[in-house]
């Protein structure tokens, strides 16, 4: 495939207004994959990207056999260099089973990785990725970046782990912290956001704040629950006083129970027929 001649460097784009900032991002999350939806939110992301060195599809004998079975095909819409000459590369990749979405992010983190250590024109640091299959309405939104750190044999190139860098998103899934983490892009100035300053906006210590915090009120309204029912069920309160049931105890291993059937569930691992191969 040959270069897909493009308008060159986009010009520095005006600050969203933050109505048109909150639909561009919603209407993108929220729902099933479309290229060029995801694309223009990239772009105004990045702000200022240069088409020119954009290339349609690529598939076959361009995928490493070590992929083939995960990675059908993939392109560039775009790359861009931020303000520190860091270039990140916007890509698109269509993958060969829904299934993989979920269940192969460490795939999907290596091909990204051998795509950023390919001899291009200049070094890659970075790829804003969308992973997608027509037969899932989800996708996923990930920042892959080459690291450096010093090892026994000097510098060494370590790869950002992708479940730090990496956002599932679709009509199915809750996208709120996804939009929230990556609006301030969209509303700033005509200033270009540093690779390091995309690289925040996808961290999960902010994720998990917000997770925990969910998580204690779901627990307090549980235990209010719990108490609500033993104060007019006096058969239940009488089970819980003879088997000596702590309430709260009683409330954080209910919790604990229903999160690890979600997580085997999104694993894939409930539903199978009797005597199927998982």
């Amino acid at each position: 495939d040959h270069p897909v001649r493009l308008p060159a460097t986009t010009p520095l784009r005006h600050p969203m207004h933050r109505d048109a900032a909150v639909q561009l991002i919603t209407q993108t999350f929220d729902s099933p994959f479309h290229a060029a939806q995801f694309e223009r939110l990239a772009a105004n992301l990045l702000n200022q990207v240069d088409r020119s060195r954009a290339f349609s599809s690529r598939h076959g004998l361009y995928i490493p056999q070590a992929f083939r079975d995960h990675i059908r095909q993939y392109k560039r819409p775009f790359v861009y260099t931020d303000p520190n000459g860091e270039r990140l590369d916007v890509l698109v990749v269509r993958l060969q089973k829904s299934s993989s979405l979920e269940r192969a992010r460490t795939m999907q983190r290596n091909f990204i990785a051998w795509y950023l250590k390919q001899d291009h024109v200049e070094a890659v640091e970075a790829a804003l990725v969308a992973f997608h299959h027509e037969d899932t309405p989800d996708w996923r939104f990930s920042l892959v970046r080459l690291e450096y750190a010093f090892g026994e044999a000097g510098v060494e190139e370590a790869l950002t782990p992708a479940r730090r860098y990496s956002y599932l998103v679709g009509p199915t899934e809750p996208t709120h912290t996804a939009e929230q983490q990556l609006l301030p892009f969209l509303l700033d100035d005509a200033d270009n956001p540093s690779i390091g300053q995309l690289a925040a906006a996808f961290q999960i210590e902010a994720v998990s704040q917000q997770f925990f915090e969910a998580y204690k009120e779901l627990f307090l309204t549980l235990v209010e629950a719990i108490e609500e029912t033993l104060a007019h069920d006096r058969v239940v309160a009488d089970d819980f006083e003879r088997a000596g049931i702590h309430r709260p105890s009683f409330a954080k291993k209910l919790l604990g129970q229903i999160v690890f059937l979600y997580f085997i569930q999104k694993k894939g691992w409930l539903g199978v027929d009797l005597d199927a191969a998982w």
